[in-house]
This record gives C-alpha cells, sequence and structure tokens, in this order.
C-alpha cells in the first residue's frame, strides 16, 4: 500500500475511533492490546466460535449443560421468516437446531435483555411448536398422524444485561421453566424455557473459582479479564483453541473497528428500546401501586368516618348521662 493510501485508510480508522465515547475507546484498546480479553458476546465474537454448523460439538455441549441432560445435535434448521425482522437486530446471536430425539432447541444470545422475556418467550415458542406440527401433519395422513410424534421445544435465552425481574433474585442466575399440575399429575406439555442472566452469574463469581463446565462456560461467555481467562484455560484447556480464534480475527484491526462499530450501534438501538420499554413497565407498576393506595385510602376514610360517629354516639350518651345526674342532682 502506497504512502497516500496508508494516509486514507488511517484518517478512515481516525473518524470511526473518534466517534466513539470515551469509555468504548478504551474498551476497544484494551482487547487490541491484549489488555482485556475480547467480550465473547460481540456478535462477531460469538458466531466465530458457536456456530452450530461448524461446531456442534460446542453446542451440543452448552444445551446439554443448561437442560441438565445430555444431547445430541441432528442439524441445524432455517429460522422462520414470520418473526419480526426489525427483532432480529436486537439479538447478538440465534440459532435453532434439532436433537437426535426429535425435540427443537432455540437458544438466543441478547446483548440487552427484553422488558418482557417470558411473554416473548412464550410467543415463540408456541411459534415454533406449531411450525413442528404442521411439518409432522404434512408427512402424515390423517389416519397416521399422532401426536406422539410432536416433541419437545427447548427456548434457551441467554442475557448479558438481564431484565429488572431478574434482579429480584441477585443469587439465582440460572432459570429453568416448565409447565406443572396442581395435583402432582404427569403430562408433557412440550415447551420448557432456560433463562441465563450472564450479568448475575458475573456478580456472584467475581474472584471464585471455577468449580464446573457450566461455570467454565458462562465465564468463556461474559468474562473479558485475563485472570480469568487464565483461571478458565488452566481449569479447561479445550477454551484455548476459541480465545486463539478470536486472537487471529482481532489482528486485522480495519475488519473488527466495522464489526464494532456496528455492535455499538445496536447496543444504542437495544438500550434505547430497552429503556423505553422498562420505563412502560414501570410507569404501570406505578399506576396499579397508585390504585391500590387510593384503594387504601378511601378504606382508611371509610374507617375514620365510622370512628367519627362512634365518637358523636359516646359524646351523646355521656350528654345524656349528665344530663340525668343533674335531674337527680336537683
Amino acid at each position: 500500500m502506497s504512502k497516500k493510501s496508508d494516509k486514507i485508510y488511517n484518517k478512515d480508522l481516525e473518524k470511526i475511533f473518534n466517534s466513539w465515547e470515551e469509555k468504548q475507546q478504551e474498551e476497544f484498546l484494551d482487547f487490541c492490546t491484549g489488555a482485556k480479553g475480547v467480550k465473547m458476546l460481540y456478535d462477531f465474537c460469538a458466531k466465530a466460535v458457536l456456530d452450530p454448523e461448524i461446531y456442534p460439538m460446542r453446542i451440543e455441549e452448552l444445551i446439554s449443560l443448561f437442560l441438565g441432560k445430555k444431547v445430541k445435535l441432528l442439524k441445524v434448521l432455517p429460522n422462520d421468516n414470520t418473526r419480526i425482522s426489525d427483532e432480529t437486530s436486537l439479538l447478538i446471536m440465534d440459532f435453532l437446531v434439532q436433537l437426535t430425539d426429535g425435540s427443537i432447541a432455540n437458544v438466543e444470545f441478547q446483548k440487552v435483555g427484553y422488558a418482557f422475556p417470558g411473554q416473548r418467550s412464550a410467543c415463540y415458542s408456541a411459534d415454533l411448536l406449531l411450525r413442528q406440527y404442521r411439518q409432522v401433519r404434512s408427512q402424515m395422513t390423517k389416519k397416521a398422524f399422532s401426536y406422539r410424534k410432536i416433541s419437545n421445544v427447548y427456548t434457551i435465552v441467554l442475557f448479558e444485561k438481564s431484565a429488572a425481574k431478574f434482579h429480584e433474585f441477585p443469587k439465582r442466575y440460572l432459570h429453568r421453566f416448565r409447565q406443572k399440575s396442581d395435583t402432582g399429575l404427569e403430562m408433557n406439555l412440550l415447551q420448557e424455557f432456560v433463562f441465563v442472566a450472564l450479568d448475575i452469574f458475573r456478580e456472584n463469581h467475581q474472584n471464585k473459582s471455577i468449580k464446573n463446565r457450566l461455570e467454565g462456560w458462562l465465564t468463556f461467555l461474559c468474562s473479558d479479564k485475563p485472570e480469568d481467562i487464565v483461571s478458565l484455560i488452566k481449569a479447561y484447556p479445550d477454551f484455548k483453541p476459541m480465545y486463539q480464534q478470536i486472537y487471529e480475527i482481532c489482528q486485522n484491526i480495519e475488519q473488527v473497528m466495522g464489526m464494532f462499530s456496528k455492535e455499538l450501534y445496536e447496543l444504542d438501538r437495544n438500550t434505547v428500546r430497552y429503556m423505553i420499554d422498562e420505563l412502560q413497565e414501570e410507569n404501570k407498576r406505578w399506576k396499579v401501586k397508585d390504585q391500590q393506595n387510593m384503594e387504601v385510602i378511601r378504606g382508611k376514610s371509610k374507617e375514620i368516618e365510622g370512628l367519627r360517629k362512634e365518637v358523636e354516639d359516646v359524646k351523646s350518651a355521656l350528654q345524656d348521662a349528665l344530663k340525668k345526674l343533674e335531674e337527680q342532682k336537683n
């Protein structure tokens, strides 16, 4: 490259770099210089090391750890186009896989969690269940069709920054959901959910040793501290090649700056949308609270009115008694 083109190239990179906030500049320099590791939940990092078509064994282990049972990948499925197009821009990574037992697992990595993770996940899970039903139905005649052919649907969501609701349980970072009856009757209703709050895991595991593979994976996904990376590689050396992959990507500064800029742009959009959802939810909570307070005030007002009437009755009775005493005295 000529000196002139070098100058243009450097000016372009300088312009991009100067457009970032100081904190973002420091973060970029930290992982380029090795002062810190790269956060694996950047889009370009997650897709490099966790592509289910290239590294199925990594995804198998992750899903197995989250579900608490051994699973095996059969194939990667295409995501349904019926999903809201703008929603996909809020995800770091999202993939759909079919397991060897026929069940389907959807795994999402979110930079900023949605304000309504339960409702959203339930809707998407139902969509996947219906998609599976249609597929099975189309492959079989009416006579041969059986609901036993419909397999489980697992929705697994990892949040780098989880919604406020998760922080009501500051010591718990892994939440598993499945439908249960109130009588103890066992029935497979097919839909199961796993939510992983990485920010809560990070807060609870500062300066602690890695005890098992699940903690190892979560450390890999959410920590960029050099001491955590060293500790993880000592405990589980098979994570080293993944860090090596990211290191090789980071050697191309121009490419990384472009990807980093895109990440920051999406993060800004996510944060604004997240804050709007949170404010709406907070406003709703305050309205409910105000309504409850008004009901309490009305109840207290009725009590006060009742007490006032009782006082008036007692006062009247005392006056009558005094009048009678006065008459007896006379």
